[in-house]
């Protein structure tokens, strides 16, 4: 038998390739155990999504300066099927809108030509109001929490309703100094 001598050199060698291969393979582990988020659908906008058969509600939110206040819905719905059909929305103390989609095609809430104006929202900005959904072509309905904004954000102060007041904050009132208390 023949035995080759390594070479300290070679040695070094082999044991940084050893240390490489068992780095790739536990970082190789860790993507293998965690979720991909890119498999994970969510609303990465202010609205809510929402699926009510054939059509499909997205970045779904209510513009309103306030609670007793008319709300402008805003958002995407898409229609799916080969029909056309009509989203129907139930608010607060029986306010509601209907929303025709074209078959195969969508509508854009956000539109000056397509406003969708509920008489009242039923909740202060900031909050989550329950609507009931419900669509022509299959009857399916259901029930959402839709968030109601206000024009506190530039790019909704276009949406609010005409005829609304933005709400503005209350100023801090000054309390009064120690020298004006003392008579100074």
């Amino acid at each position: 038998m023949r035995f080759t001598a390594t070479t300290r050199a070679q040695r070094g060698k082999l044991a940084l390739t050893a240390a490489a291969i068992g780095m790739g393979l536990l970082t190789a582990g860790c993507s293998y155990i965690t979720p991909q988020q890119t498999t994970h659908q969510y609303s990465s906008s202010d609205g809510i999504r929402a699926d009510l058969g054939p059509l499909k509600l997205r970045n779904i939110l209510v513009v309103s300066a306030g609670e007793d206040q008319p709300g402008r819905l805003i958002g995407a719905v898409y229609n799916e099927s080969s029909k056309d059909v009509t989203l129907k929305i139930s608010g607060a103390e029986g306010s509601e809108a209907e929303v025709p989609v074209r078959a195969n095609s969508y509508t854009l809430l956000n539109d000056t030509a397509e406003e969708v104006i509920l008489d009242t929202t039923g909740g202060i900005p900031g909050s989550l109001v329950d609507m009931e959904v419900s669509e022509d072509g299959t009857n399916v309905s259901n029930t959402v929490k839709v968030p109601v904004l206000d024009a506190t954000l530039e790019e909704y102060k276009e949406y609010l309703p005409a005829g609304s007041e933005p709400t503005e904050p209350a100023a801090p009132t000054a309390a009064p100094s120690e020298s004006a208390a003392a008579g100074h």
